[in-house]
């Protein structure tokens, strides 16, 4: 007796398979799994059912395409030159401005200002009388943005406002209004109809992303989407929606300090390292073209326990203020506490300083390390700064408000060379510190001309900088 074989999948088939997603960043594993193997996050993979054909092993027949292929020569670049946001902190950021038909995705934590900054650059837009701007919040109503609006004194009758939570009402708005800006608050509140899954779940959020830069990209649109981020301080979605979008910039800040940076993580128009200065008062958010004088401290005398270096935030260079305080002798495990600084390399500066600093004593005394406005420095450059500033504040000698240091420290004590040394100097020079200690070969040629009043000593380890702040400090 013979068994009839269970029936064979065929090709083309359109019968229910199971499928597994995670919804926290949309990987699809071939199992289910209780951990998602990509984000490791637990519980997150869930079961789905697709229908569809089957397709393997099908070619692909030609067709006709909607335009044929030019020589780039004869392509103008014209309607993709971008156009200024009125906000010259933000432009520096995007390469010039908006460019239109781009998709740019903002993304920061609660609080940090997103919204409140992307209604200035609508309202800006619309002063500049380009085209209309639609403000489209899937958060709150047309009357608490309009609240917020008149605080700003973002009132301009080119400033669109609407209050929606369906993609298909937006597309609607856009037919009525023919902006120029689109900006959506937040992308994780829209949804689709006929996209499975939730507002704000993976599938969903993938689906309005896709929509809205083909519609964006076909009509031409400059689209600002506001997305959340997790508590890990990541975008919030599937991976796919930072490939989807053109730009990619974090907001980030520090809700009690008036400092803000809107950061590029990615940029198809320009560059992709750049940093904007905004400051957050009550009056809405300014930016800050020079902020320097945010992380300095003015003395009326020198102060042990201070030194200044210079940080790099993207392109920029930012002269900062590092303070240090060492406490009283404690029996066992003295702390360690740092703010805006790496606690890692603050532990590594002090061992350093112990094994090769003569009179100094930091291995059972509390030290207390920060930065002055809030910036967070976390880059080795500022080693030598940071060692300068312990030593002072642990010998209760000042070092001269006229000097700045630079470099990064070893194990063993040297000092070692870092990059943009010669944007460093030159902001220094222009911020009137007149000696900076730097790693050796900081004045050759390919870091270009030290800057006139500024004398560079180039030290070659801890205890030859220790020497000669102290040296330049008595002057």
């Amino acid at each position: 007796m013979t068994t009839n074989p269970a029936p064979s999948r065929q090709r083309g088939s359109r019968e229910p398979r199971p499928a597994y997603e995670c919804d926290n960043c949309g990987h699809q594993p071939p199992k289910w799994v209780g951990r998602c193997p990509e984000c490791q996050e637990w519980g997150a993979v869930v079961e789905r059912t697709l229908t569809g054909p089957v397709v393997a092993g099908r070619a692909v027949a030609a067709r006709t395409p909607s335009e044929p292929a030019r020589p780039i020569s004869t392509i103008s670049a014209a309607p993709a030159e971008a156009r200024p946001t009125g906000i010259g902190e933000l432009d520096r950021v995007l390469g010039g401005g908006l460019v239109p038909g781009a998709v740019v995705l903002l993304a920061g934590e609660p609080g940090v200002g997103k919204s409140t900054l992307l209604l200035d650059v609508a309202q800006q837009w619309a002063v500049a009388g380009h085209t209309p701007a639609l403000v489209v919040s899937g958060e709150e109503s047309v009357s608490q943005v309009r609240l917020r609006a008149g605080r700003l004194g973002a009132l301009d009758d080119r400033l669109y406002l609407a209050a929606e939570n369906d993609l298909g009402s937006v597309l609607g708005h856009l037919d009525a209004v023919q902006p120029g800006l689109l900006v959506l608050d937040s992308v994780q509140t829209f949804s689709l109809s006929g996209a499975d899954g939730v507002a704000g779940g993976v599938t969903q959020v993938r689906a309005v992303t896709a929509a809205l830069v083909a519609v964006a990209k076909e009509r031409g649109i400059a689209t600002v989407l506001v997305g959340h981020v997790t508590k890990d301080g990541n975008v919030a979605g599937p991976r796919v929606l930072e490939h989807l979008v053109d730009v990619v910039l974090h907001f980030e800040g520090d809700r009690h300090s008036a400092l803000r940076l809107v950061r590029g993580m990615k940029n198809r128009f320009g560059p992709a390292d750049e940093v904007g200065c905004f400051e957050m008062h009550e009056r809405g958010i300014t930016g800050l073209a020079d902020p320097s004088g945010l992380f300095l401290t003015r003395y009326a005398e020198a102060v042990p326990g201070t030194c200044v270096t210079v940080a790099m935030e993207g392109r920029r260079a930012l002269v900062t203020e590092v303070q240090a305080l060492i406490g009283a002798t404690v029996a066992g495990s003295p702390r360690r506490t740092v703010s805006g600084l790496d606690s890692a390399r603050l532990a590594m500066v002090l061992a350093v300083l112990q094994r090769r600093a003569e009179k100094l004593t930091l291995h059972d005394r509390e030290v207390f390390a920060a930065t002055v406005g809030g910036i967070r420095v976390i880059e080795p450059a500022a080693d030598l700064a940071v060692a300068l500033a312990v030593a002072s504040g642990g010998l209760n000698l000042a070092v001269s408000p006229r000097l700045v240091a630079i470099g990064e420290v070893g194990l063993t004590g040297e000092v070692r060379r870092v990059g943009a040394v010669g944007r460093r100097l030159a902001e220094a020079a222009r911020l009137g510190f007149t000696v900076a200690l730097a790693p050796p070969g900081a004045d050759s040629a390919d870091h270009g001309a030290v800057p006139d009043g500024l004398r560079v000593i180039e030290v070659s380890d801890v205890r030859s900088a220790l020497h000669w702040a102290a040296r330049v400090s008595a002057e």
